[in-house]
């Protein structure tokens, strides 16, 4: 059964928060960093293809330096456009550069029990229960792997984590939780099936993988490994910086999206170096340390900054963006993360960001809330509607309308209103009813929301995963849980 997808296209909206000098400048600092002071690439296979093309390898501190020539011969490589797809193909999800999607987070180790409200550890039932109701929305375009499977093994968890995902969900699937190369193996195999034959999976990949740096100026060993096997399969990679002021990078914001840019681009051409034409996505999550603690924020106007600068970065480059947004530090669903994931959204997307991750994470994406999930696809869905604009023209001017009601009428009754009437706003879960009524029911939106979560964990029902393929899953992990 084909189901829509919200995504925000064509809008009315724009912004540029760095001018092409500063984007200019960024550029060549960036390039500075990577051929003067180096990035760590902890990976025999990575190091290999660096120096196999020129670059600079010290092989005791796996610091990296390489030409700036190389590095943007390298970044030309990457294509611009390319498809996400979904086991439904009326879900794909092209990223052209005009279109923002909304996505789950990842990772998350706590959860607010669906049925209890308890604070306890995620476990893989809970990634499955996330990935059904994500499905029956309209706003999550697709999946990350939101929470933790701590009660799977840490070698194969990853792959029961897709396992479930696939098996709940019909979206694209986007995952950070493959680490090594016999998890990316594996996962390339579990894609293989989705996607029907090797050649599909390059055509239409079901499955994306996102690896994180290792700030500052730093890579992950097992991620570049896992990130090369899935690239060579045709399976679309990206990196993301999670630099952070004050401690993983500089204090200065130039200076952070200047680290944060240098690991990126590094990944990227490491990539390109290794497989040319790879699909590849820039990907960012920026943010400051607190000053009285040191802590990540998750939030504040550094991170609403770094979430439009970003994406300003990622089109200078051609590579389309995976942005955390919904970010909150919030404990729960309240005031601060109503204003943390409205700003990071609304400039996430006034910049036209591809994807924007993190809905229905608290606490600096530690903990799961299935009413903050929901909350927070209301944002997007007020986002969107923002970003249209206003429209001008005969129609929408009404004329004949106001000449039809004139001084000291209402417009109720007018067939333009009713044409028209859907067409305002209307949210699910912001509270727009009279002070009697609020005093007296005594609830609120995440209330409402906690309900609608409810009510779709019982009643909704994905089109089913062919019980082979499932079968085929559990041989693949069972494979690499024997080693």
């Amino acid at each position: 059964m084909s189901k829509k997808i919200k995504s925000i296209h064509d809008p009315r909206l724009q912004l540029d928060i760095l001018t092409p000098d500063d984007v200019q400048r960024l550029h060549e600092a960036t390039l500075q960093i990577i051929e003067k002071t180096g990035v760590r690439f902890p990976s025999k296979r990575a190091l290999a293809i660096w120096e196999k093309h020129g670059a600079q390898v010290d092989h005791d501190t796996m610091v990296v330096k390489a030409p700036r020539q190389l590095i943007e011969e390298a970044i030309q490589q990457c294509p611009p456009d390319y498809t996400l797809a979904a086991r439904d193909p009326s879900q794909d999800l092209p990223l052209d550069g005009n279109h923002v999607y909304v996505g789950t987070d990842g990772c998350g180790v706590q959860i607010i029990d669906l049925h209890t409200g308890e604070l306890r550890t995620t476990r893989l039932s809970d990634v499955a229960d996330i990935a059904r109701i994500a499905d029956a929305t309209e706003e999550v375009a697709f999946h990350w792997v939101p929470v933790s499977a701590q009660d799977k093994p840490a070698e194969s968890r990853g792959l029961h984590e897709l396992k479930a995902v696939w098996e709940n969900s019909t979206k694209h699937v986007q995952t950070e939780s493959i680490y090594n190369e016999a998890e990316a193996h594996a996962a390339v195999e579990m894609a293989t099936l989705v996607a029907g034959s090797s050649e599909a999976l390059r055509q239409r990949p079901p499955l994306s993988i996102m690896q994180c740096t290792a700030p500052p100026l730093g890579q992950d060993g097992g991620s570049l490994d896992a990130a090369l096997i899935a690239a060579a399969a045709g399976i679309p990679v990206g990196f993301m910086t999670m630099t952070s002021c004050l401690t993983t990078a500089p204090a200065t914001l130039a200076g952070n999206l200047a680290v944060g840019n240098a690991e990126v681009i590094s990944a990227a051409a490491l990539i390109q170096l290794a497989h040319p034409g790879a699909p590849f996505f820039y990907a960012a999550a920026q943010t400051s340390s607190d000053l009285r603690s040191g802590a990540y924020t998750g939030g504040g106007p550094e991170d609403f900054l770094f979430g439009a600068a970003t994406n300003i970065l990622s089109d200078f480059y051609h590579m389309p963006l995976s942005m955390g947004s919904f970010a909150t530090g919030a404990k729960q669903p309240n005031w601060q993360a109503g204003i943390d994931n409205s700003l990071s959204t609304f400039m996430a997307s006034i910049s036209m960001s591809d994807m924007l991750l993190g809905v229905g994470l608290l606490h600096g994406s530690r903990i799961w809330s299935y009413a903050q999930m929901l909350m927070d696809c209301e944002i997007f869905d007020l986002v969107h509607k923002m970003m249209k604009g206003i429209v001008v023209d005969d129609e929408t001017l009404a004329l004949e309308a106001i000449h039809n009601v004139g001084p000291h009428g209402n417009f109720l009754s007018q067939k333009h209103t009713r044409k028209h009437m859907r067409e305002i706003w209307n949210p699910k879960y912001m509270d727009r009813r009279t002070y009697e009524v609020w005093l007296e029911k005594g609830d609120n939106a995440p209330d409402w929301a906690l309900a609608n979560a409810l009510e779709i964990y019982n009643t909704h029902q994905p089109e089913p995963l062919d019980p082979k393929l499932s079968q085929e899953f559990h041989r693949i992990i069972a494979a690499v849980e024997k080693g």
